[in-house]
């Protein structure tokens, strides 16, 4: 799915992703399409009770749903497989910037996270890989126009790959099989 992102501003809404275990279903879902609060639990490690708490949770605030029962199974999946949300504080709506400030903490940290893994374990990685990777700073001086025009190029940029998270029959051979890689 491409096009504009699906903005969200509700503080409790933003609130419902700014919790580590809850963007970690997320991602799995992502990854596997559909999956029941038991295979969560043994993907990410932690109780079934748990799992199925948190699931409710992002079910709650619609970024999730119930999809077709298997036997006595009832997995859960994504609401919107290939939409990207667009989580920007709105000065009419009352706490949504403390919202936003909670989860792009989290975010930042769950990247940092995942690049340190893969640092981590570089060393056995394919060379291939090693020469692909780039981790880079910049520091430059733009008004909020230009940022806004930086966010909206590399925004461009990643479009290409959308749509290969959801559907795996669009990924190309040699890529990574699930996201708890890095790079993704």
């Amino acid at each position: 799915m491409t096009g504009r992102p699906t903005r969200i501003s509700d503080p409790e809404r933003i609130r419902a992703l700014a919790h580590p275990l809850r963007l970690e279903l997320l991602d799995h879902l992502r990854d596997v399409g559909e999956a029941t609060a038991t295979e969560c639990a043994a993907h990410v490690g932690e109780s079934v009770a748990s799992c199925s708490f948190h699931l409710r949770m992002l079910a709650k605030y619609g970024f999730l749903e119930r999809a077709e029962r298997r036997g006595k199974e009832k997995p859960w999946r994504v609401v919107e497989q290939g939409a990207h949300l667009d989580a920007r504080p709105d000065p009419r709506v009352p706490g949504s910037m403390h919202a936003v400030q909670e989860l792009a903490a989290l975010t930042v940290t769950r990247e940092a996270d995942r690049v340190a893994r893969f640092l981590a374990r570089a060393v056995d990685e394919p060379q291939e890989w090693i020469e692909a990777t780039t981790i880079t700073t910049s520091a430059f001086w733009a008004t909020a126009e230009e940022l806004a025009e930086l966010g909206s190029q590399v925004q461009r940029l990643t479009d290409r790959f959308q749509g290969r998270r959801s559907d795996p029959t669009t990924r190309p051979v040699g890529a990574p099989v699930t996201s708890d890689c890095w790079p993704p």
